[in-house]
């Protein structure tokens, strides 16, 4: 287990807690009086009394990672609490899960201040947003404040905590967080003798329509092992503990507002090999970006508009142009959710007044019915494997989400990849270039000879009896070769090709 360091200001701060070996004062941190303060393998939890531009506290934090330590909070996190301008970016989502939240508990309250222990909080209903805030602002102790205005909560203000301003009972709070982060955050994964690198994958074993199924992360996790990388299945509650690995494997459905994304973010900050990496995220999940790239770049798309209200002439215009029936698309959608084929004027007037709620842009795009959908996997530039999905029985989509919650999918056919018609293969591994070096689902249909790209995805689905049909325990191995190929190259200070 790594060693703790406990910074403050005056060790007297610290009376009303257990006594600790691992405290030291600020001067001496800064002062570098004892060497363990130099060592890498440290974890420092800075609780200095004040974080500002060029005080001991801000200095501690700027020595630990210089000094290559994981320390909390850290400079960026520092930086981003000293303004609103900086810490509001990271507010939107927050406020609607408070809204959420106090609407659920019938709290009717114009005014809720939030005080965060390494972001657990006593206030019920409130641990999930304590969580999310913490994630995004990781400091030991925050106080957090919003106002109720127009029936809609907004950020007030966010300031961190001292020790010396706990209450007693806060203080008890206090001391129970930092206990529980200390044995879930600080441990480090047992590498097994022999294992060159340690791989986090991200899942969610809750998720309805995963990207990998159960018996797919088992075997990631045994072509790893045979690699010589030990594969960690990690959740979301994990985010503190990322830097502690040499890569990151999401396996998860990702999307820009969601935790994904933000451990993506931090993985690539930290200088871990990280697919999917924050910048396909970005490019894949919003099909308004990703239809303006492909025709900017002329890879073939279905005719497509982007519509921005439900007026006469925007209804007039889209039938002019695409004809009917045509299909509307809100931009960040997956699985097959949030798109609406229209057949008639009335249908598509009303179906832009929904899609607009949602999105201020929508996509529209001719309708092109095919029997199925081609899955053309794509990694680093190369070709991986290939399936065709077919629609689901009685219904134009693969995937039919019916009343109720139930999903229903069509079948499948996987091919290998010298049996996909070249066209498909080129234009899909064009489009997949457009997006990056990644690993890719590019998604196409083929009427005739005419090809065209629906959508990459930049999480494509790798399930054990679909996907690896082909290839079988192949196609993993392929994957965790590409992981290990990169570690090597960053290890040698090497360049990615």
């Amino acid at each position: 287990m790594s060693q703790v360091i406990i910074l403050v200001d005056d060790p007297a701060d610290w009376a009303a807690y257990y006594p600790t070996r691992h405290l030291l004062s600020a001067r001496d941190y800064l002062q570098a009086a004892s060497p363990v303060c130099t060592d890498k393998k440290v974890q420092v939890i800075n609780l200095c009394r004040a974080y500002k531009y060029l005080s001991p506290g801000y200095y501690c934090s700027l020595l630990a990672e210089a000094r290559g330590q994981r320390v909390m909070p850290s400079v960026r996190t520092v930086n981003d609490l000293s303004r609103k301008a900086l810490y509001g970016l990271h507010f939107g989502s927050f406020e609607q899960a408070l809204d959420r939240a106090m609407k659920k508990q019938g709290d009717d309250a114009a005014r809720l201040t939030l005080t965060l222990y390494f972001g657990h909080t006593e206030q019920e209903g409130l641990a999930e947003l304590g969580r999310q805030i913490f994630d995004q602002l990781p400091c030991p102790i925050l106080r957090v404040a919003f106002r109720r205005r127009d029936d809609e909560w907004t950020l007030e203000s966010i300031r961190t905590v001292s020790l010396k301003q706990l209450k007693n009972s806060e203080e008890d709070l206090f001391a129970r967080a930092l206990e529980q982060f200390n044995a879930r955050v600080w441990r480090n994964p047992r590498r097994r003798r022999g294992d060159r690198y340690e791989l986090a994958m991200l899942v969610d074993e809750q998720e309805a329509l995963p990207p990998s199924n159960r018996t797919a992360l088992k075997r990631f996790i045994k072509a790893g092992r045979e690699l010589g990388i030990k594969v960690d299945p990690i959740g979301r509650d994990d985010y503190a503990r990322l830097g502690e690995y040499d890569g990151l494997f999401i396996r998860e459905t990702t999307g820009i507002d969601h935790h994904t994304y933000q451990f993506a973010r931090k993985a690539e900050q930290e200088g871990m090999v990280v697919i999917d990496d924050p910048g396909s995220i970005l490019r894949c999940t919003n099909k308004i970006y990703l239809a303006e790239l492909m025709q900017a770049n002329k890879v073939p798309v279905p005719p497509t508009a982007f519509v921005f209200d439900d007026s006469d002439a925007q209804v007039d215009r889209l039938i002019e142009e695409l004809g009917l029936p045509m299909v509307l698309k809100i931009p960040d959608g997956s699985f097959s959710r949030g798109i609406s084929k229209v057949a008639d004027r009335d249908g598509l007037r009303q179906a832009l007044g929904e899609h607009l709620k949602q999105s201020s842009v929508v996509l529209a795009q001719a309708f092109m019915y095919t029997d199925y959908d081609w899955r053309i996997g794509v990694l680093n530039h190369r070709p991986l494997f290939a399936c065709q999905y077919f629609m689901s029985k009685g219904h134009w989509q693969i995937y039919h989400h019916k009343a109720g919650g139930k999903t229903t999918s069509g079948g499948f056919r996987s091919l290998a990849v010298r049996d996909v018609p070249p066209k498909v293969l080129r234009t899909a591994l064009k489009a997949a270039r457009m997006m990056g070096n990644g690993l890719y689902g590019v998604d196409l249909k083929q009427s005739g000879d005419e090809v065209v790209v629906i959508e990459v995805n930049d999480n494509p689905n790798v399930d054990a009896g679909v996907e690896d049909l082909w290839l079988g325990e192949d196609l993993y191995r392929q994957i965790m070769l590409e992981f290990l190929r990169r570690l090597e190259a960053k290890r040698l200070g090497l360049p990615l090709f």
